[in-house]
């Protein structure tokens, strides 16, 4: 039995989580959206880096500043850290139980959100809800249910 790899779930997931990034949700619920691109891309470091890496992740940064309406670099910036992290922790990352994996991507998730509020109070804006700081919880409990479903749609059986 071989697998086919289906190579449009690459930019497909991408763009679904790009846009899962814009759609408006109600001021309550704004601080705990998970940051589905950091989730979806950091399933594709770890499953096909060959594909993705420093290059896309920048790249989807400056994509998701243009659509998110937010200061030009700063998700760049934000992404290729957390890209970096990804690639250099890779080999051990890959062979973690999933909830090792997914505690991991909390402590990533976390990681950003550090950056983003260093950013912000660099640049002056005022602080965030402390709800913001919730939402790399939900992240976390987001990906192994997010890895199982790209998994599933990137390597179907024949």
């Amino acid at each position: 039995m071989s697998r086919q790899r289906n190579g449009w779930v690459l930019p497909v997931s991408l763009l679904l989580a790009l846009l899962l990034g814009v759609v408006p949700l109600p001021d309550w619920l704004q601080p705990l959206r998970p940051y589905w691109l950091a989730l979806v891309l950091a399933y594709w470091l770890l499953e096909v880096p060959d594909r993705v890496g420093l290059g896309v992740a920048f790249g989807l940064g400056l994509l998701a500043d243009l659509a998110f309406g937010g200061l030009l670099g700063e998700q760049a910036l934000r992404l290729v850290v957390l890209a970096f992290i990804m690639e250099r922790f890779r080999p051990r990352l890959r062979f973690f139980p999933m909830s090792q994996q997914a505690l991991t991507l909390g402590v990533l998730l976390l990681n950003d959100r550090v950056i983003s509020s260093v950013i912000h109070v660099v640049m002056g804006v005022p602080q965030p809800a402390p709800a913001y700081w919730l939402a790399p919880l939900l992240g976390m409990l987001l990906w192994p249910p997010l890895h199982l479903l790209l998994d599933s749609l990137r390597l179907r059986r024949q």
